[in-house]
């Protein structure tokens, strides 16, 4: 392999990076919760139907590691813990009400209704 073929399959492509950070199917709607007001995970499982407590806890831990959500444990008893949207989270969700927008043209152009 040449060297000039080694430096393009080594290139990171910044939107790729963007969607796996965001890819699972929960990732969006705990976003979207935590945008909304939600904070703790036991109010995530009532809100998203049909999401198990392991699945978020892997996810949120993701969107943590990604930098999108800060973390906060209260030591109580019981335990708790909060999360936050970090600047980055905050700027995903301008992202997601642009695609939201872009996904009602979509609609609109497909004549499907939405909720």
């Amino acid at each position: 392999m040449k060297k000039a073929d080694r430096a393009i399959e080594e290139k990171i492509c910044p939107l790729e990076f963007a969607v796996n950070a965001i890819s699972g199917k929960w990732k969006i709607p705990i976003v979207w919760r935590i945008n909304q007001g939600e904070k703790r995970p036991s109010e995530m499982l009532r809100g998203i139907v049909k999401v198990d407590r392991r699945v978020l806890n892997q996810q949120l831990k993701e969107l943590e590691y990604d930098g999108i959500l800060s973390k906060e444990v209260f030591k109580e008893l019981p335990p708790r813990v909060e999360y936050t949207l970090t600047p980055l989270g905050k700027s995903l969700v301008e992202v997601l009400w642009k695609l939201n927008a872009w996904g009602e043209s979509l609609l609109v152009e497909k004549n499907v209704s939405h909720r």
